[in-house]
């Protein structure tokens, strides 16, 4: 018998509504499929909560009602319903892949929560509930400054010890990946190319010009960004609301794009903290180091180089530049002019650069920082003026 139904007297709420409700219905379905035949039992999953996942995976909550193994009181499920489109990385893969890596490891080396089980077929992943612990946002957007910086610093060990935990470790991600139908990739060129075009948009939309040995400091930079050194798994996604801030430390969720590349890209977050974050704000003075810190107590053992003050400094000048430049490519496009807000986008711009500009007076890189300087200039005269980035919440 087939049940059609009606909704051409329903309202657009109605319809959404019934189209969630047969989503959470088919991922608590494929969730006790592949229990069931991971575990060789018939597995009852009951009361879902619908956790909003902002991808393209439907992500629910639900209590495991029966079953006769000794499984966690509730699981979260992940169900992919789309298959990418020929040619396309496919986001399932990527993350079922970035989990297998991590559930491998001793339970002290998993920055995540384990996988329990997951199926191709079914496009499927069934993970540990790390319940209802805050995200490192939710620290970040509150009240408590202290609390705020703690989770910060946790979140930069966890981050260094995913690096290293991880390190040496492309080869199996790869494999695991090729097992399960995904697609490789190969380093992520779109911070060259935006090194290389970022110059021509600067002048059309603030008729700032680059001077060639900037433009080469700039293009080099995003050429070590692919290098052979320093490579790890990265959530690539390093974003607040991505992390959960437990008692054992922050955990990282949503591995959609997660590869193993350069380490040292994401190491540059914490020069520009949240950089990649459609909503990244500002940090107060110092954090960003503190960070930088924590995060190289983690990787000093594995990479020996960056105890190097100097060393360090340099690599992560690199890292920083790239992400500026990248990010300025990708919002000035398409900024519209008179954006004067603390929290907008072209706040953000206008100190990412200025905070380029004087690291790189640091480093004793005078035209890097006198570029930066113009650019952050023209920046706040065309879309200002008076702009400086607000602090999160918990540091106002």
């Amino acid at each position: 018998m087939t049940m059609t139904v009606d909704t051409s007297s329903a309202d657009d709420s109605t319809v959404g509504a019934g189209a969630e409700l047969l989503a959470i219905g088919t991922a608590i379905e494929a969730g006790e499929a592949v229990l069931s035949q991971r575990f060789g039992s018939s597995i009852t999953l009951v009361a879902p909560e619908d956790l909003a996942g902002s991808g393209p995976a439907t992500v629910v909550r639900a209590r495991v009602a029966s079953s006769p193994f000794a499984l966690p009181r509730t699981l979260v499920i992940k169900h992919y319903p789309d298959k990418p489109a020929p040619g396309e990385v496919d986001p399932f893969a990527q993350e079922a892949v970035s989990y297998q890596l991590f559930t491998a490891l001793s339970a002290d080396e998993r920055m995540c929560p384990e996988l329990l089980a997951h199926d191709g077929g079914h496009r499927v992943l069934v993970i540990d509930d790390l319940g209802g612990a805050p995200t490192l946002r939710d620290r970040l957007y509150g009240s408590d400054a202290r609390a705020a910086e703690t989770a910060l610093l946790s979140w930069s060990r966890s981050l260094g010890r995913l690096h290293a935990s991880t390190a040496g470790r492309e080869a199996d991600f790869n494999a695991l990946l090729r097992r399960l139908g995904g697609k490789a990739r190969g380093d992520d060129t779109t911070g060259v190319l935006a090194c290389a075009q970022l110059p021509a948009l600067l002048e059309r939309r603030l008729e700032v010009s680059t001077p060639t040995a900037v433009r080469e400091v700039a293009e080099g930079a995003a050429e070590k960004a692919r290098s052979a050194c320093y490579r790890a798994f990265s959530p690539v996604e390093l974003w607040p609301d991505n992390n959960l801030v437990t008692n054992e430390g922050v955990r990282f969720l949503d591995f959609e794009r997660g590869r193993v590349r350069n380490a040292l890209i994401d190491a540059g977050h914490l020069r520009v903290p949240f950089v990649s974050s459609p909503h990244a704000l500002a940090l107060p003075a110092g954090m960003s180091e503190a960070m930088i810190a924590a995060w190289r107590a983690e990787v000093a053992d594995l990479w020996p180089a960056l105890a190097d003050d100097d060393i360090l400094a340099g690599h992560l000048l690199d890292s920083q530049q790239v992400l500026v430049w990248w990010s300025t490519w990708e919002l000035l496009q398409a900024m519209p002019h008179n954006d004067p807000r603390p929290t907008g986008r072209a706040a953000a711009l206008v100190s990412w650069w200025r905070d380029l500009a004087q690291h790189a007076e640091r480093a004793d890189f005078g035209e890097v920082a006198a570029h930066a300087w113009t650019v952050a200039t023209a920046l706040d005269a065309a879309f200002g003026p008076g702009l400086e980035l607000a602090l999160y919440p918990a540091f106002r």
